[in-house]
């Protein structure tokens, strides 16, 4: 009997040939795609109407069987709402990671089982390989350097990575389009989602004035003597590192370099002092070891567009401090950041502020 693998399938051009690529591996293949947000208003979208009838028309395509699965309930709790609650007290979340660690590799692989499946499959760039050396199973970077997704998978677990494939974690992107071009999929030509998918417009604070009913409560700005030299309008409006619509004149140009949600402040210096060494990072997850009982040496990665950067990663109660060999710019709370062996994940957890 083949076995039987459930693949999430957004409607883009990676899910598409990951169902194709099983199928010829000879596993017995089931589309199913999860309807997570009401959205119908960008190509780029992962996950509304318009993504359902592209992961669909390629299935008929494809010809295996397809579902769609309603987890807009699940993905408010466990995605949007954390979304929401994280900005007003300055910190700035990482939706995507949320998605995958409670939607994609928890309640989907749950809707597999009833589906009498043996695993699921996406179309991320990583690789997942079980080591003998390790006695676990390891999760490693996609081979396509600008495409690897190694960052934002950091959160799965032991359980999730026995059970799920990566079909793409060995190939570059040029030839996953290539694939798709000559199989004349509907989807081969189709632009990469966007990074927030429910964010059409990458305007987090509209966001959460529209749905969230939040209303914004002007503060102070004030420079590192903590001198105050201007007003913002809200919080929700800055993010560490930002430069632009600061809107105060300085012979030198200023940056966000803390929010201080408490006092309802935004601290803003010179561009050096964004640059910084040391944090500590809570909520972890760990892949290839147990727990850390000592001090490692190790690549950490502080953002999905971060070039993993030499530290040392010393273990504390709950939680682990990082000290970077050089400054790093814009270590942001709420952002994730993943501790890497060469390519390996070791690990992971959410930045809760800078030391």
């Amino acid at each position: 009997m083949k076995e039987r693998v459930v693949v999430a399938m957004s409607g883009g051009v990676d899910s598409s040939v990951t169902a194709y690529l099983l199928k010829e591996q000879g596993y017995d293949v089931i589309g199913i795609t999860m309807h997570i947000w009401d959205s119908t208003d960008s190509p780029r979208s992962c996950c509304g109407y318009k993504a359902i009838q592209d992961a669909q028309r390629v299935c008929a395509k494809l010809d295996i069987p397809f579902y769609t699965m309603d987890t807009k309930k699940e993905f408010q709790h466990w995605v949007i709402q954390d979304f929401c609650d994280q900005y007003p007290k300055a910190r700035t979340p990482n939706p995507c990671i949320r998605c995958n660690q409670f939607i994609k590799f928890d309640f989907l692989l749950n809707k597999a089982i009833e589906l009498k499946a043996d695993k699921i499959a996406t179309g991320h760039y990583a690789i997942i390989e079980y080591s003998d050396n390790h006695n676990r199973w390891l999760l490693r970077k996609g081979v396509d350097e600008n495409k690897d997704q190694s960052y934002v998978l950091s959160a799965m677990t032991q359980k999730q990575l026995s059970k799920i494939l990566f079909p793409l974690g060995k190939l570059k992107k040029t030839e996953v389009r290539e694939i798709a071009k000559k199989l004349d999929l509907p989807v081969a030509d189709k632009p990469d989602s966007q990074e927030i998918c429910f964010v059409t417009d990458n305007n987090y604070a509209k966001f959460l004035i529209k749905n969230r009913n939040y209303q914004p409560i002007p503060g102070r700005i004030l420079n590192n003597q903590s001198r105050v030299i201007g007003k913002h309008p809200g919080i929700i409006y800055y993010t560490i590192g930002q430069r632009r619509r600061i809107g105060i004149a300085s012979k030198e140009p200023l940056y966000v370099i803390k929010i201080d949600a408490e006092h309802n402040n935004i601290i803003v210096g010179g561009e050096k002092e964004v640059y910084q060494k040391k944090f500590l990072v809570n909520e972890l997850n760990f892949v290839s070891i147990d727990n850390l009982k000592q001090p490692i040496n190790c690549l950490t990665k502080i953002r999905y567009t971060h070039t993993p950067a030499l530290s040392q990663v010393i273990p504390l109660p709950n939680r682990v401090k990082v000290e970077f060999t050089e400054g790093q710019w814009a270590i942001t709370p709420g952002q994730v950041a993943v501790f890497y062996d060469n390519d390996i994940v070791i690990g992971g957890g959410i930045i809760e502020n800078s030391v």
